[in-house]
């Protein structure tokens, strides 16, 4: 998932942060409530976390002209008032959910995929599956077969969105943007190098190839 976290508390922002980056999502950050709300109307994202209380704009008045500009993006809201008039307040103004500081990131990421599944169930699958090839993305495991295959965090990214799309052409445009959080070209060889040690380890040692290049195109991985 690509997710905007709209803090100003940049300890929070970077545990946040860490958190969900360490969850396999790319995630944005915006110190204040102006850029947060240039941000969200620059990008797609599945998911906005968004402070209450922030500089230069509050979160609910980002969340309110976000909605008037009908921008459905799901919105957890984060703020140390907990009383239930704050909490209605932060839903009426079109929060998605109310989260009350101080908070366990377990229950802040449990709650940010709660929110994308209802807007798209297919976003938050747990476990993927080509040919023999298996990935486990909270255990963030990779069995071909009965063998586990070790990847580095940016391999297992890379699969992870070549087995969302098993058996379409993924070009290289898609994977930079979606793998790399790139929005340009940086004219290096990065997505060779990561597809070769890619079939290095699920390919090579099998008898049956999985990852296919597509010449003038891109790759697939196909059973």
């Amino acid at each position: 998932m690509r997710i905007l976290i709209i803090e100003d508390d940049r300890e929070a922002a970077n545990y946040i942060r860490k958190g969900l980056r360490e969850s396999g999502h790319v995630v944005d950050h915006a110190a204040d409530g102006e850029e947060g709300l240039e941000m969200a109307r620059a990008a797609d994202y599945d998911v906005l976390v968004v402070d209450r209380m922030l500089p230069k704009m509050d979160g609910l008045t980002v969340v309110e002209t976000l909605r008037a500009e009908d921008d459905r993006s799901p919105v957890l809201i984060l703020s140390a008032l907990g009383e239930v008039d704050h909490r209605v307040e932060g839903l009426k103004a079109g929060g998605d959910d109310y989260l009350v500081k101080p908070y366990a990131f377990a229950e802040l990421l449990a709650r940010v995929e709660a929110l994308v599944r209802r807007r798209d169930p297919e976003t938050v699958r747990t476990r993927l599956t080509v040919g023999d090839l298996e990935m486990d993305l909270l255990a963030r495991t990779v069995l071909r077969g009965e063998e586990e295959i070790l990847l580095q965090p940016r391999e297992f990214r890379l699969l992870e969105f070549l087995m969302k799309h098993s058996g379409q052409v993924v070009t290289r445009t898609m994977l930079l943007e979606k793998v790399w959080d790139y929005h340009f070209d940086p004219q290096t060889n990065v997505i060779d190098v990561h597809i070769s040690r890619l079939r290095s380890k699920i390919d090579k040692p099998f008898d049956r190839a999985l990852l296919h290049t597509v010449r003038g195109a891109g790759y697939r991985l196909q059973a």
